[in-house]
């Protein structure tokens, strides 16, 4: 059975929560709540560019102590948070990630399971190439008296982490488009990701990019060569025309950013009437 958590009781948690985590408060007694079961994003990776809002879903599980009950919604409020700090408290209280609307369960007087969703705007929240780390799991829980009046407060950590990264794209061109075979092909480029200090896409130096191939009438792709990006992310490379087909450059990524896949540049091998086709861009996660 839904706890009741959402519409306006959430609005009114949300609002205590920023407040909580956007200001220091008096620690008030241990309030007995525990917060487990906590997986973010599906366990994978936030991938976060300079201006798009990111809201990674959050399941979790709120343990009461006795004398509680999860039907009693407005007694009680738990919720986990993002940070990377000495401390949960001190990390609430220099920006940790919150959370935005979320919906209880019950599945016991006092046990319930919990979905929502994380609020990341990497604009206000991301200010630093840095949080591009492992972030911490950490938890606020409340105690309420009657007309929401706030009687105990307590942080505390949640068992492992969550890496967030920087959002990488890629670009290709490859030229003389049409081209004779056994001539050469230029395959040009450049590899960029997510700068939240200067709030735009900055070239990635020194990454091991591959060059990727996929003939005409066929479905996957093949490695053909690797190479390295310039201190700029310039990439370039150059190879034998001997086949129709499109030409990618992929970014397989690092513990601090995401992968990257560029579109196809397609060039028709032959003496006649070059075709370019274009297919969407597309940035692993």
């Amino acid at each position: 059975m839904k706890s009741g958590r959402t519409g306006a009781v959430a609005a009114l948690a949300g609002a205590l929560a920023l407040t909580a985590l956007t200001a220091p408060t008096a620690r008030a007694a241990d309030t007995g709540i525990t917060v487990s079961r906590v997986v973010v994003n599906g366990g994978k990776p936030i991938v976060v560019g300079t201006t798009e809002v990111k809201r990674p879903s959050v399941t979790f599980r709120i343990t009461l102590p006795p004398g509680q009950n999860t039907a009693d919604y407005a007694s009680y409020d738990a919720e986990p948070f993002l940070y990377h700090g000495t401390t949960p408290a001190k990390g609430a209280d220099s920006g940790g990630l919150q959370m935005g609307i979320y919906t209880c369960y019950e599945k016991s007087d006092l046990i319930a399971d919990c979905e929502g969703d994380l609020y990341l705007d990497p604009y206000y929240r991301l200010d630093s190439n840095n949080d591009a780390t492992t972030w911490k799991i950490g938890f606020v829980g409340r105690l309420f008296e009657e007309g929401y009046h706030l009687v105990a407060e307590d942080y505390g950590t949640a068992s492992g982490g969550v890496q967030i990264r920087r959002y990488a794209k890629a670009t290709v061109n490859a030229a003389p488009e049409p081209v004779a075979k056994g001539k050469p092909i230029t395959v040009t480029g450049s590899l960029k990701r997510a700068d939240w200090a200067k709030h735009t896409y900055t070239g990635v130096a020194d990454a091991s990019v591959q060059l990727q191939f996929r003939a005409k009438g066929t479905t996957s792709y093949s490695t053909v060569k690797t190479v390295r990006s310039s201190s700029t992310g310039a990439l370039k490379a150059t190879v034998t025309a001997s086949l129709d087909g499109d030409w990618r450059w992929s970014f397989g990524g690092w513990s601090t950013t995401g992968s990257a896949v560029s579109s196809g540049d397609h060039v028709d091998v032959s003496g006649a009437g070059g075709v370019v086709r274009k297919m969407s861009a597309r940035t692993g996660w």
